[in-house]
């Protein structure tokens, strides 16, 4: 149905990745979406960390078929990549080499296991089709663009990408910065833009409805509110659970803000996503 990229142009924290999983988790829940995740990011496991004990993991392969093992036995990316490029590919293929979080709603592809820059880069050149083939397996294909990446091979996915989220941080610099990019590169004035503040304050006085304002932006700024225990799931690998157990929030709850950003975030992107798609009709 569509790709939406996550992505940001900042070299420190913007709470990208979290976002992202925060928002993919809740929809898997939520909606009956099929969903995937795909780091691409090099020697970086965050995604990963949010759902597994990293240290108990002994394989990222799924059942395969007999032609696919002969072809690569390497699990997770590495293995998916030779497929593909041996012209074996199936309709399941990319969800074969991913990771199960919930049955045929939530799946990760995880990011490459190498240790080898120049062996990441050519990896990363295979994304474009990867996005390509998991679009049609999937409702909807998540994508954290790593800062590692080569530019022009993030870009290829920006173009490709129907929503673009944009992650930023409450630094009056930062939002400068971002207002600048949209005066000055027309494709940041493109629709399928949305603009998100991970780690989000809401005290702070660059609050989503004053950004959205200064930036003169029709749609309120998404956000992810700081939260403790959802921070302490994502470092414990608990990610699901705590999403599982927010189901039914109290008003009163400390973590009913987040839930009903989260919320809010699936249902701006499911009526961008929607928007996109008559307009182009």
């Amino acid at each position: 149905m569509a790709i939406v990229a996550f992505w940001s142009d900042e070299k420190r924290e913007t709470g990208q990745t979290l976002s992202m999983v925060a928002l993919s988790t809740y929809m898997s829940i939520e909606h009956n979406y099929k969903i995937l995740n795909v780091s691409t990011n090099f020697k970086d496991d965050t995604l990963e960390k949010c759902y597994w004990n990293l240290q108990k993991e002994s394989s990222f392969l799924k059942k395969i078929t007999d032609n696919e093992v002969m072809v690569g036995l390497e699990a997770g990316i590495e293995g998916l990549v030779k497929i593909i490029k041996s012209n074996k590919t199936t309709p399941n293929i990319v969800s074969n080499y991913s990771k199960v979080i919930f049955n045929d709603r939530l799946d990760v592809l995880c990011s490459p296991q190498t240790k080898i820059y120049s062996e990441y880069l050519e990896i990363a050149k295979m994304y474009p089709e990867i996005l390509h083939i998991a679009n049609r397996n999937y409702d909807l294909v998540f994508v954290d663009i790593s800062k590692r990446m080569d530019e022009q091979e993030a870009n290829h996915i920006l173009e490709i990408a129907d929503v673009i989220i944009v992650n930023i941080t409450q630094k009056l610099q930062i939002i400068d910065k971002f207002f600048s990019l949209k005066e000055e590169n027309n494709f940041f004035k493109n629709n399928k833009i949305l603009l998100n503040i991970g780690r989000y304050d809401r005290f702070s006085k660059y609050n989503v409805k004053n950004i959205s304002r200064y930036l003169r932006m029709k749609n309120d700024v998404l956000a992810i509110p700081y939260n403790t225990l959802f921070f302490e799931s994502c470092s414990e690998g608990k990610v699901a659970e705590f999403f599982l157990r927010l189901r039914n929030v109290d008003n009163d709850d400390r973590n009913k803000t987040l839930i009903q950003e989260v919320d809010r975030m699936s249902n701006i992107l499911l009526n961008k996503i929607q928007e996109l798609r008559i307009n182009n009709k």
